[in-house]
This record gives C-alpha cells, sequence and structure tokens, in this order.
C-alpha cells in the first residue's frame, strides 16, 4: 500500500488508534495530523520554490529528484552518450560468448562465420587437431569407494 504498510497492518493501527484515542476524540485526532501533513506539504513546496527562485533563471528546469545518485548518474551519463557507453555494452555478446565456451567443453568446434545452433558446427576428433585439446576431460581414472568416515579424525 503505502509507506510499506500491508492491509492488515493498516486495520491493526486502527484498531489502536480507536483503542487509545477513543470513538469521541478520533476524528479530532485525525484532523489535526490531516492539518500537519498539509502544513508540512506547503512548507516543503514554498522551501522548493524559494531554492529555485534564488538559483536564478539558469536553473529553472533544476528538479530536486536529479539529486539521487542514482538518478544524477542515469542522466547525465546514460542519456548523453558521449562516451559510447551503448555502443561498449552491445558490443558484449555473453549468450555468443558463453555458446562458444558450451561448445568448447562439449568438443564441437565452431566453423567460421558459423552459429552454435548447430548449423555450421561439426564434432572435434583429437586425430585432426595437432594441439591437444584442454578443455577435454582426460580418460577418468576408475573409480574407488570413498574412504570410511572417521569421526575423531575431524
Amino acid at each position: 500500500m503505502f509507506f510499506d504498510i500491508g492491509p492488515l497492518e493498516l486495520v491493526a493501527l486502527i484498531i489502536l488508534a480507536v483503542l487509545v484515542f477513543g470513538p469521541e476524540k478520533l476524528p479530532k485526532v485525525i484532523q489535526d495530523v490531516a492539518g500537519f501533513i498539509r502544513k508540512v506539504r506547503e512548507f516543503s513546496d514554498n522551501a522548493r520554490d524559494d531554492i529555485r527562485k534564488e538559483l536564478g533563471p539558469e536553473f529553472k528546469d533544476f528538479e530536486f529528484e536529479d539529486l539521487n545518485p542514482k538518478n544524477f548518474a542515469r542522466k547525465h551519463l546514460l542519456d548523453n552518450d558521449d562516451l559510447g557507453l551503448k555502443e561498449i555494452r552491445n558490443s558484449f555478446d555473453l549468450r555468443q560468448e558463453l555458446a562458444e565456451v558450451t561448445d568448447a567443453v562439449n568438443g564441437r568446434e565452431i566453423t567460421s562465420g558459423g552459429t552454435s545452433d548447430g548449423s555450421d558446427v561439426t564434432p572435434a576428433k583429437a586425430s585432426e587437431s595437432a594441439t591437444p585439446d584442454r578443455l577435454r576431460k582426460a580418460d577418468p581414472a576408475p573409480r574407488h569407494d570413498p574412504p570410511p568416515f572417521d569421526a575423531d579424525a575431524t
């Protein structure tokens, strides 16, 4: 809802307010709280207008939300792409790189201009290449049962 207050918490607050203030005084308390919130909003709006007026006409489009570091970075770094950040971000094709690594681990080669979807992929053979395939696992050693657990040794 608002201020991370759920519906059950709101009902609990209402019941607590009725118990603390009583049904006779509760409307007056609600009016006082609403008036206080209205005065705080007026005060903050007046302060914001005074600051804008004192800054001058060159800061007429200044927004206080821009002082938030996330908004500031988003506005000044990502919107004005003078540094080429979008090109750098787009140059990293993570899916293609992961597909190449997966193909290498599975023992498949990607021919030039090929894709990892299987259209231009040929299985790699150890006899065809002069260099050993370091990503391929060596022949597994015979499996032995793990040693017995010794609780006193730990």
